[in-house]
């Protein structure tokens, strides 16, 4: 779907309305600054709490956020455009919106390469037995022999297999760092006949469990959707080396955590880092805490210093787009969920 017509700003309503614990997740102050600066004329709202937002979104032709709730949904008369300032939309495909004319857009691409290069580090530290020494130092014990000694050895990445399961902005960004460093990349996505540069070899979804038997590090990149939520459990996990790694950096959903525990525990594989989990935050008493070679991050792959310039750049460029009747970019199929 495209915009199809020009639209006057003097006529239109954005509201942007988000609110999140995690301080960075909140838009700053200059980021409302300048979509106001740009379109003077726009009738412009930022809330930075939930607190008015269904007074306002009745009459609301755009909405940049999170998520709309389904009843806030039908009170969104006007609607045109939901710009979702996240690369997930599970929480938009509400029955609702998914049948309305309303078109979605995501901010798949801020994220990968902060993402990447957290990822890559993951991998790194897991090689490396980075953990361990940690571990080690609190300890202030001189642990050579002791980190030597485990099984596998640290090992070096070149000529490893990198499984992607995923192959969107985030898995392209950490394929092109992996290949630098040596390593063979194998993506796994629906279809295998779309673009997978720089991807060494690329499986469908249906060869997932080959894909697997491959990889010495299998990183889960996917979307979260019905068909990828509980993707990686106990079947997908038989079909790993002993000797390989899982990472997880889309969604906590997509792992089953009892079935990892059960994994790592006992020796099916390796071990595992995961910088997202379900539920989030991490609840203390969570198995997930004291699980044997398992690398917890909070979720902070995606954070970066350049972030809200990235998103300004990609929403600047679709209100052009919008302003001037031209096709949107990152539009979300909403049968596909992504």
């Amino acid at each position: 779907m495209t915009a199809a017509m020009t639209r006057d700003p003097s006529s239109t309503k954005f509201l942007l309305c988000i609110w999140h614990r995690f301080e960075l997740w909140r838009p700053p102050e200059w980021f409302a600054e300048m979509i106001r600066t740009r379109w003077p004329a726009l009738e412009f709202v930022h809330l930075p709490s939930y607190d008015g937002l269904e007074r306002e979104i009745g009459d609301t032709n755009i909405f940049a956020g999170f998520s709309l709730r389904p009843e806030q949904f039908a009170l969104a008369r006007e609607l045109e455009w939901i710009h979702c300032l996240a690369a997930g939309v599970n929480q938009l495909m509400q029955p609702a919106i998914v049948a309305s004319d309303v078109l979605i857009t995501n901010s798949r691409g801020v994220h990968a390469v902060a993402m990447a290069e957290h990822t890559l580090g993951l991998i790194l530290a897991l090689a490396r037995h980075l953990p361990s020494a940690v571990r080690y130092q609190d300890e202030r014990h001189w642990s050579q022999s002791e980190i030597w000694g485990e099984e596998p050895h640290p090992m070096e990445l070149g000529g490893r297999t990198l499984v992607i399961i995923g192959f969107g902005a985030i898995g392209r960004e950490l394929a092109r760092r992996a290949k630098a460093l040596g390593m063979n990349v194998v993506a796994v996505r629906k279809r295998a006949n779309e673009d997978t540069e720089p991807a060494d070899a690329v499986f469908e979804s249906g060869r997932l469990l080959e894909a697997l038997a491959a990889g010495d590090f299998v990183v889960v990149a996917a979307p979260e959707t019905s068909e990828t939520i509980g993707l990686i459990n106990a079947r997908t996990l038989a079909a790993m080396k002993p000797t390989a790694y899982l990472l997880n950096v889309s969604r906590g959903t997509l792992v089953n955590a009892a079935d990892l525990i059960q994994a790592l525990g006992a020796g099916q594989i390796a071990g595992a880092a995961l910088d997202v989990t379900d539920p989030e935050p991490l609840p203390p008493d969570h198995a997930l805490w004291s699980a044997p070679r398992l690398l917890i991050t909070p979720h902070v792959s995606a954070v970066s210093e350049r972030l809200w310039h990235r998103h300004a750049a990609l929403l600047l460029n679709n209100l052009e787009r919008w302003f001037s009747g031209r096709e949107l970019l990152n539009l979300v199929d909403k049968k596909r969920g992504y």
